[in-house]
């Protein structure tokens, strides 16, 4: 226990053989309860982890691979079943050091916060530690999840180092999270519905010899449009159903007008290309004229969404 809040930690693990022993072995005593789940490893993660059960770990088994965010989420229940106030998420491959644990668990006790996660980018001094494709990536990923979640003063979504509070897993849809490696940004965004506090602490990774499941290919195909579709439903949801904003008045008129701005500007360009003659003045400024004030109202929209941020 600690302070007096009871303590789990869910432990995703995924043909982490090598590693989930240990760190399941350097937890701190203060975690009341360490949940692995294996989601289908082939390797022998499920037998290194039931050698080393003890009366606080658990070892619970996806039944079929689900990914790091179905595993997580039996983690997660399981946390609810065994009364736990405040479960951590750390993954089994030993990039998240246990001695910082205590970081984490303070703003949710101390400041009122829902959520806290870990950010390796306020660590400047272990930034070179980070694979360089991992660094640029990340940088990517952050402005877009920015964008979806409507969190735009957190950094380094994709760290799975995580607490939240157990009421708040209670009221979050768990079943409707993406079961795979976009749980974390999923998180954010079904986070920022419930108006949840969200802060980032500073606490650097660890690399070794690990292998990430996490292909790039397949991050840089599906993660722009389910960043999309979680950006038009937040939107959606936020300003329009819930309490219609300017904020979506700015968005719809402002693509609409970008949107028809450049549509129209293209067209013009290749018409003259094709006919050799040259475009007037008008036609310029008919595709220009939308095209900056769309940007701009696309731009307020932004603005005032920053503003909407939980605090």
């Amino acid at each position: 226990m600690y302070r007096d809040h009871v303590v789990a930690v869910a432990v995703p693990a995924y043909n982490e053989e090598r590693f989930v022993v240990s760190v399941i072995q350097t937890i701190p005593d203060f975690v009341d309860h360490i949940i692995v789940v294996d989601d289908c490893s082939k390797d022998g993660t499920y037998n290194a982890v039931s050698g080393a059960l003890d009366g606080r770990t658990y070892l619970l088994s996806s039944g079929q691979n689900q990914g790091v965010g179905g595993a997580t989420i039996l983690g997660y229940k399981k946390a609810l079943d065994c009364g736990a106030d405040i479960v951590v998420k750390m993954d089994a491959d030993g990039q998240m050091r246990p001695e910082y644990l205590e970081k984490l668990l303070s703003p949710l006790i101390d400041d009122d916060y829902v959520y806290v996660k870990g950010n390796r980018f306020l660590v400047p001094e272990f930034l070179p530690e980070m694979p360089k494709h991992r660094l640029l990536g990340n940088v990517i990923l952050t402005f877009m999840t920015k964008l979806a979640s409507g969190y735009w003063h957190i950094f380094d979504p994709q760290n799975g180092y995580t607490a939240i509070r157990a009421d708040a897993l209670r009221i979050l849809n768990l079943t409707a999270l993406h079961k795979r490696f976009f749980f974390e940004n999923d998180m954010l965004y079904q986070l920022n519905l419930q108006n949840a506090r969200v802060k980032d602490v500073p606490i650097p990774a660890r690399y070794g010899s690990e292998i990430s499941s996490l292909s790039i290919f397949q991050t840089a195909v599906t993660f722009p449009f389910l960043l999309l579709r979680r950006f038009i439903s937040r939107i959606a949801y936020k300003y329009v159903m819930r309490d219609f904003s300017p904020i979506a008045l700015f968005l719809i008129l402002g693509s609409l007008l970008f949107t028809w701005g450049f549509a129209f500007g293209a067209y013009a360009w290749i018409r003259s290309i094709v006919t050799d003659e040259f475009t007037s003045v008008g036609t310029v400024m008919l595709s220009v004229l939308p095209l900056i004030l769309g940007f701009q109202l696309m731009l307020q929209a932004i603005v005032l969404d920053i503003a909407e941020t939980p605090k």
